[in-house]
């Protein structure tokens, strides 16, 4: 609904499809040893977490909405990097800032959108540990393991 919104407004670029959106809490790239990491994932207190929609973002081509602030999230995040940490399994070091990919490579010819029209927030009930795959079109995603909170 939020990506028909701004395509209506005059936005082109290349849209994330509905089964692609995520939120990345760590970025591990390519990695030998999948079931190690799920094992390490596996023993992960997860505290409850809720996801509420903040506002719109852009960052050079790359247009996001921004999520507000959940301690459950953060503390997730914090807890998840340091496993990885102490179990030699090397992620993406860059401060977490949540947020769902929109689209990449925009046009736009107008001030872009900033507030929020569609305040949504939601619990989380799992996470996923992700496989990603380029394709022909865009990214593929697939579940390797899911965690339940």
């Amino acid at each position: 609904m939020i990506q028909k919104r701004i395509r209506l407004q005059g936005m082109k670029g290349n849209f994330t499809t509905r089964e692609n959106m995520h939120i990345t809490l760590a970025f591990i790239g390519e990695y030998r040893d999948p079931e190690y990491v799920s094992d390490v994932l596996n023993d992960v207190m997860l505290e409850p977490m809720k996801i509420a929609l903040d506002g719109f973002e852009c960052f050079k081509d790359l247009y996001w909405i921004g999520l507000k602030e959940d301690k459950g999230l953060t503390e997730n995040v914090k807890r998840i990097r340091k496993a990885l940490s102490d179990n030699g399994i090397p992620f993406d070091r860059k401060k977490f800032v949540p947020h769902i990919t929109l689209a990449r490579k925009i046009e736009y010819n107008k001030a872009l959108p900033s507030d929020c029209p569609f305040p949504a927030a939601m619990d989380v009930g799992y996470i996923s540990l992700m496989r990603s795959d380029r394709g022909k079109n865009g990214m593929i995603y697939t579940p390797i393991a899911e965690f339940v909170i």
